[in-house]
């Protein structure tokens, strides 16, 4: 029989790691499990739980992608349907990390990164680990963008959605135009919610997936949703918001809505602080402001701290995937492999 999984939160191994992979998302188990492979020690740290970002999607959120393109490790994602659902996942990187035996710290910050390749120390809100090298894997769903208005920190204001059934009858107002606003949209009204969709843009994103899309695109043409296009949000308070957009005549101005809960789902960023305080500095050349890195290695311009997955890409969040960045792991481990001597 195989030996029991190691305990989370548990590191095994020597007191100097080979290798600390910061973010213990698909990408970030994808990374620790290929540099373990090569005889290297690796712990994974992360400050939520693990699989954090899939933790906080939508409830039975069905993924764009099909299994195999989101499996790691050559290990099959088995699910009953044709496209995996978010608690498939859940289960499966899970199973993964078991499988791995990969030793992980949960609910651990990382405050920053000391020394230099070879001699690293990640300091952490619990304690500081010695390691050889860092990779940076955290993603971006952990920071969303936010509007800078006066109300957006009020308790009745989400960055995140998950289920609709709290809202049955209340006046909720979606912010946004994709996927997350979309979805989020469409589950509030079919679950007894008064919902108004306020768009910046002058209609719903082009890019919100096929099945999405003309669902949402007649429930607004049908009024089932009310939807305000060419308008933005300038204040929050309680039961109410206040926006600025055109109105039956086209004519802009301000105007006040009801609003019992709001969802201001406006997209994400990557950890921008977490960045400077791993050393992390960024491409000033490119508009999205993306780490700068080799594109061969995925080493930064500091020598022994590398990145990860969709991190890469900075404000531009559509470049990496799971399906894509998952392979940024071997090339990695290559270089670590090679680099360290296993």
């Amino acid at each position: 029989m195989p030996p029991p999984p190691l305990p989370f939160g548990e590191t095994p191994g020597p007191s100097v790691l080979d290798a600390v992979v910061v973010g213990a998302g698909p990408v970030g188990l994808a990374c620790a499990l290929e540099i373990q492979r090569r005889g290297l020690s690796v712990a994974v740290v992360d400050k939520g739980a693990l699989v954090n970002s899939l933790v906080g999607y939508p409830t039975n959120m069905e993924f764009f992608s099909t299994p195999d393109l989101l499996e790691i490790g050559g290990y099959p994602l088995v699910c009953a349907a044709y496209k995996p659902l978010r608690e498939d996942a859940l289960d499966y990187y899970r199973r993964v990390a078991e499988a791995e035996r990969l030793a992980l710290r949960l609910y651990e910050r990382v405050l920053g990164v000391e020394g230099d390749a070879g001699a690293f120390t990640v300091v952490t809100d619990k304690g500081r680990i010695a390691a050889r090298a860092v990779v940076v894997a955290t993603g971006f769903f952990d920071t969303p963008n936010r509007l800078g208005v006066p109300g957006e920190d009020l308790p009745h204001v989400f960055p995140y959605y998950k289920e609709p059934y709290a809202h049955v009858g209340q006046r909720v107002v979606v912010v946004g135009a994709k996927n997350s606003s979309a979805k989020a949209a469409l589950q509030l009204r079919r679950a007894g919610a008064h919902v108004t969709l306020v768009v910046r843009g002058p209609e719903v994103s082009p890019s919100v997936k096929y099945w999405l899309r003309p669902d949402l695109v007649n429930r607004i043409a049908e009024g089932a949703i009310d939807a305000r296009f060419g308008t933005v949000v300038t204040a929050i308070r309680p039961g109410e918001l206040d926006v600025i957009g055109p109105d039956a005549s086209g004519t802009d101005g301000a105007e006040t809505l009801p609003a019992d809960a709001v969802y201001l789902l406006v997209g994400y960023r990557p950890d921008y602080p977490l960045l400077d305080a791993c050393g992390v500095p960024l491409d000033a050349e490119d508009p999205a402001l993306p780490p700068a890195y080799d594109p061969e290695t995925f080493e930064t311009l500091r020598r022994g701290v590398f990145v990860a997955g969709t991190v890469c890409g900075g404000l531009a969040t559509s470049r990496w995937f799971i399906e894509n960045g998952r392979f940024h792991a071997q090339r990695i481990a290559e270089t670590l492999a090679a680099r360290l001597g296993a």
